[in-house]
C-alpha cells in the first residue's frame, strides 16, 4: 500500500507492536526503535537503496512480532515467566551454540527449587529440536501477521527468516550469507548493537559484534557498526518515537480506512495468541462490544471506534508471564498485581502512536467497574462513559463464556444471569448490560427494586422456588442456570437472610413478603 487520501500511516501500527514486543520479549520499551533506528544509520551507510531501507525500516520494527506464539510453552520450561526468561536469554540470541547451551542450562528455571529445576534442564536437552521449534514457529506467526497488516511481500519474507545466520546455522531453513535477507543481516547486527550497548556499555558491544563477526553476523554490517556504531547510537535522542516515525523511507504506507480493521485484527490475534485460553478473545470481545454499542443507540462511527478499541484492548497482555493467564489455582498477591498491569501497559503501547492513540483511554479501561471496584485506575460512575461501560461489560460476558485453566465456561444464560447479579451489586449499571444482553439475544430482566437483607434479584428468584419445596435441580431447570450456580445463590441468601435451613428461608421469605412476583 501507498500513500493515499484518507489513509494512515502504517509506520504508526507497527511502531505499536514493536513496543508490545518489548513487552513480551522483556525488554525496555523502545528497544525495537532504537534497533530501528541503528538498522536505518546502518543502511544509509551500507548505501542499500531506497525500497530496501523501507524493508529494513519495518522488520526491524517487527522481527519479534511472532513472540507470543509459543509463551505458553515457554513458560512451562521457565517456571511460568517467559517474559524473564526471554529477557535473560536475549543477548544469546546470536551466540555461538556452545556458548548459549552453557548460559541456557545456568539459567533455565533458575528461581525454582534445585530439585524442580534440574529436571526441567533435563527434560529440555533431552528435546533437541525446541529451539528450532520455537523459532520457527516465530518466524511462520511474524509473517503471517505482517502479511494481514499488509506489508510489502519483501518485509514478510524476511521476517519468515527472522532467525537466519551468516553462517547457517540459524532458523528456520539454514539459510547461509548472502541468501539470508538483507533486512535480516542488518536488523540482527543493530539489535545486538542495541542490547549490548544498553546492558553493558559499548565497549562490549563492540566486542561482541567482533566475536559475532562472520558466525551469526554478516562481516560487512559488523564492520559498518564497529566504524560508526557509537556514533549512530548517541543520535537516536530522547524520543526515539517520533525519530522512528519520522524517520520512515519513502514511500511512506499508508493503511486505508476499509483496510484498517483487517490490520487491529492482526493486532487482536497477536495478543490472544498469549495464552491458548485467550484464543479469539479480542476479536469476540469486539464483535460483541460493537453489536452492543449499536443496541445501546451509539452512533455507527462511535461503534465503528468502540470495536477497533476492543481488538486492541488487551495488547498490553504481551508483558504479563503466560505463567499467570495458564495459572490453574488462585493467583497470588504479586500475580494479581501483574494482572492487573496489563490494561494500563495496553494504555502505554496505544498512547504512543497517533494511529491508536484515540482508542487508548477508552481500551485501558476494560477492567473498571461503576462502583470503583475494578483495576487499574478504580475509575468509577462519571468517569467511565457509556462506550467504557460497554467494553467493559462485553469483555467481562465474553471472558465467561471462554474457558479458562481454573473453571469451565459459564453458559450463555449464566453469564447473562453474573452479568445481572453485578448490576444489583453495582459494578455495572443497566444500559451497558442491557445492550449486551440484546447483542448476544439473551433475555434481561426488569429493573431491580430494593430487596430486604441486600437480596439480589437471582438470589429472590431462587428464594421463592426453595421456599416452595423445588430441588436445586428443579430451580436450576426453572431458571436455566446451572445447579452450581444455584447452589451459591443459596449460600449466598441464606448468609444475607442469617438463616442455615431451608424452613428458616421459607419463613424470611414470607415475613419480608416475597414469595409473591
Amino acid at each position: 500500500m501507498t500513500e493515499q487520501a484518507g489513509s494512515e500511516r502504517l509506520a504508526e501500527l507497527t511502531i505499536a507492536l514493536s513496543l508490545a514486543t518489548d513487552l513480551g520479549t522483556g525488554q525496555p520499551m523502545e528497544h525495537g526503535l532504537r534497533t530501528c533506528w541503528l538498522s536505518l544509520a546502518a543502511s544509509e551507510a551500507l548505501g542499500i537503496d531506497a525500497a530496501a531501507r523501507s524493508c529494513v525500516y519495518y522488520v526491524a520494527l517487527l522481527r519479534f512480532l511472532g513472540c507470543t506464539s509459543d509463551a505458553s510453552e515457554t513458560a512451562v520450561l521457565a517456571g511460568g515467566d517467559d517474559v524473564a526468561f526471554n529477557a535473560t536469554m536475549a543477548p544469546m540470541l546470536a551466540a555461538q551454540s556452545g556458548e548459549s547451551m552453557l548460559f541456557f542450562i545456568r539459567h533455565l528455571a533458575e528461581d525454582l527449587p534445585a530439585h524442580r529445576r534440574a529436571g526441567r534442564v533435563v527434560r529440555a536437552l533431552a528435546d533437541s529440536g525446541m529451539e528450532r521449534r520455537s523459532l520457527s514457529s516465530h518466524c511462520e506467526v511474524a509473517a503471517r501477521l505482517g502479511t494481514r497488516l499488509g506489508m510489502a511481500d519483501a518485509v514478510c519474507e524476511a521476517l519468515s527468516h527472522a532467525y537466519e545466520r551468516w553462517d547457517g546455522k540459524g532458523y528456520p531453513a539454514g539459510l547461509a550469507g548472502e541468501a539470508v535477507p538483507l533486512a535480516i543481516r542488518v536488523v540482527s547486527v543493530a539489535r545486538d548493537a542495541e542490547l549490548w550497548s544498553r546492558q553493558a556499555g559499548w565497549p562490549q558491544a563492540a566486542d561482541v559484534l567482533a566475536r559475532r563477526r562472520g558466525y551469526a553476523h554478516d562481516p560487512v554490517v559488523v564492520d559498518a557498526f564497529l566504524a560508526d556504531g557509537e556514533r549512530w547510537l548517541a543520535g537516536i535522542g530522547d524520543d526515539p518515537c517520533a525519530a522512528v516515525l519520522d524517520a520512515e523511507p519513502g514511500p511512506v504506507v499508508t493503511v486505508g480506512a476499509a483496510d484498517l480493521d483487517r490490520a487491529l485484527a492482526a493486532v487482536a490475534d497477536f495478543a490472544d495468541l498469549k495464552s491458548p485460553f485467550l484464543l479469539g478473545h479480542s476479536t469476540g470481545v469486539a464483535s460483541l462490544a460493537t453489536g452492543a454499542a449499536r443496541a445501546a443507540g451509539m452512533s455507527e462511527s462511535d461503534a465503528v471506534l468502540l470495536g477497533r478499541a476492543a481488538r486492541v484492548h488487551d495488547i498490553g497482555r504481551a508483558g504479563v508471564p503466560s505463567g499467570i493467564w495458564d495459572r490453574p489455582g488462585p493467583l497470588t498477591a504479586e500475580q494479581w498485581e501483574r494482572v492487573r498491569l496489563h490494561p494500563y501497559l495496553t494504555e502505554r503501547v496505544l498512547q504512543r502512536c497517533g494511529l491508536l492513540a484515540p482508542f487508548a483511554d477508552l481500551a485501558a479501561r476494560h477492567h473498571e467497574r461503576v462502583d470503583g471496584s475494578g483495576y487499574h485506575r478504580a475509575a468509577a460512575g462519571d468517569q467511565l462513559v457509556l462506550a467504557a461501560r460497554l467494553l467493559a461489560a462485553a469483555d467481562a460476558y465474553h471472558a465467561m463464556t471462554e474457558e479458562r485453566p481454573h473453571r469451565s465456561p459459564l453458559t450463555a444464560s449464566d453469564a447473562a444471569s453474573q452479568l445481572l447479579d453485578d448490576v444489583d451489586t453495582g459494578r455495572f449499571t443497566r444500559p451497558e448490560v442491557d445492550a449486551v444482553l440484546t447483542a448476544v439475544g439473551q433475555a434481561t430482566r426488569p429493573a431491580r427494586v430494593a430487596r430486604p437483607a441486600g437480596l439480589t434479584e437471582r438470589e429472590v428468584d431462587v428464594l421463592r422456588l426453595i421456599a416452595r419445596g423445588r430441588s436445586n435441580k428443579q430451580v436450576a431447570a426453572t431458571l436455566g442456570i446451572s445447579p452450581k450456580t444455584v447452589g451459591n445463590h443459596v449460600e449466598h441468601l441464606y448468609a444475607k437472610a442469617g438463616v442455615t435451613t431451608r424452613a428458616g428461608a421459607t419463613l424470611f421469605a414470607m415475613e419480608q413478603g416475597l414469595l409473591s412476583p
